[in-house]
């Protein structure tokens, strides 16, 4: 079978872009359509090995692609078992403007994966936190699955299911001062490990959390082959990645920028630690 330069053999790249993940019929698709096209998707995202690392992703309406996508290529390059896991197999539309659809709905989604990760999107991650159905899911398959993770706010979901409650964490910039109001501690780094808690900063920090998390399931040597398959050695062209780089102009600009979205994510957050007797 051929197999390109990533890992991945062709049929598997067949399946992901007819058919798949990121199929060209559920981007044409209609509001109507969509949940047709799902239920003909039977496993959009190609499966690994019985022994491979099995993954459990939360999807939701509003996330940030890249949050998904990121850590999702890391595991899909080491054979992981990946399951897309929302309410239903609609597809849900991302802050991209590109639907996908999940695998399986809350009732079919395997239980006690070895990562249980939830990607981050700040409004669709306050629907998160304020539905009891989504928090039931979010705090079972925390409660079974050997880590725990998020990327960008999808850390703030995790702390509103308690699953944060006595643990060392990380989120987006702008929202982690949040995190204690849910009974987590805020660490200011770009991952932060806590026993089998693993939280991710902003967005691009999925792929370092991904190749981290490469490592502890496979080995370093592994991890370090999936970096360079991919060729990570950022060179950003301008050093504002985060308010220290940013300087303080800038990021309280970009705060003035987010007020609605914060002050619904801190409503969220307040609601969630008084669920939670913080």
């Amino acid at each position: 079978m051929a197999v390109d330069e990533n890992g991945i053999d062709r049929r598997t790249i067949a399946r992901l872009l007819g058919g798949g993940l990121l199929g060209a019929g559920a981007l044409a698709a209609s509001a109507a359509q969509g949940a047709q096209a799902a239920a003909d998707v039977a496993h959009p995202v190609p499966a690994g090995p019985a022994n491979a690392p099995s993954v459990s992703f939360l999807i939701y309406p509003g996330m940030v692609m890249l949050d998904l996508i990121g850590p999702l290529t890391v595991f899909q390059i080491i054979q992981s078992r990946i399951e897309l896991v929302w309410k239903d197999r609609n597809p849900v539309m991302t802050d991209a403007r590109i639907p996908v659809a999940a695998t399986h709905d809350f009732a079919t989604a395997s239980k006690g994966a070895d990562i249980f990760m939830i990607p981050g999107g700040t409004m669709g991650s306050v629907a998160c936190m304020n539905d009891p159905v989504v928090m039931d899911y979010v705090r079972a398959q925390g409660e079974a699955a050997k880590y725990v993770t998020s990327v960008c706010t999808g850390s703030l979901v995790l702390a509103a299911a308690g699953l944060l409650k006595g643990y060392r964490a990380t989120s987006l910039w702008a929202v982690a001062d949040l995190l204690p109001l849910m009974g987590a501690t805020h660490v200011d780094e770009r991952v932060v490990i806590d026993r089998n808690r693993i939280t991710a900063g902003g967005v691009t920090a999925g792929i370092d959390f991904g190749l981290m998390l490469a490592g502890m399931l496979t080995d370093e040597r592994t991890a370090r082959r999936v970096q360079l398959t991919l060729e990570y050695s950022p060179q950003p062209p301008y050093h504002a990645g985060t308010p220290k780089e940013a300087g303080a102009e800038l990021t309280a600009f970009t705060k003035s920028r987010r007020k609605g979205m914060d002050a619904s994510a801190e409503a969220a957050a307040r609601a969630a630690g008084k669920r939670l007797s913080i």
